[in-house]
């Protein structure tokens, strides 16, 4: 789209400044003046929003890999138990066999009622 002004129009060019006949050369007035660079103030809203953002799901982020942490320790002490319960199953199983409960009876001296206990000492070799 073309613009407003006439190609043929001649810009004006500015006028070299003088200083005023009463000033000295160096005195400057007023300074430059300051211009708000807008995209740089976006940007650094931006930023902010941002590390806001971010800010507010770190602290879900911790707690989510402490809650992970927990279920993984949980999880171990349920496989431990579990060996131990299948473990005492087993025993259970063993100590409840009449087979069983006659030879422990027997290392342990008992006898049948009827039966003559006899023991053995001697020579523990031949």
């Amino acid at each position: 789209m073309p613009s407003a002004r006439s190609s043929a129009a001649p810009r004006r060019q500015p006028r070299p400044s003088r200083p005023p006949a009463g000033r000295p050369q160096g005195l400057v007035l007023r300074g430059p003046r300051l211009r708000v660079r807008w995209e740089r103030v976006g940007r650094i809203g931006l930023l902010f929003v941002l590390a806001v953002v971010v800010a507010l799901y770190v602290e879900h982020t911790v707690s989510y890999f402490q809650t992970r942490a927990q279920a993984d320790r949980q999880q171990s002490t349920v496989t431990t138990l579990q060996r131990q319960n299948a473990a005492l199953t087993r025993q259970q199983k063993s100590l409840s066999n009449p087979a069983t409960i006659i030879s422990d009876a027997r290392a342990l001296g008992m006898v049948r009622p009827g039966e003559q206990a006899y023991a053995i000492t001697g020579s523990g070799g031949h």
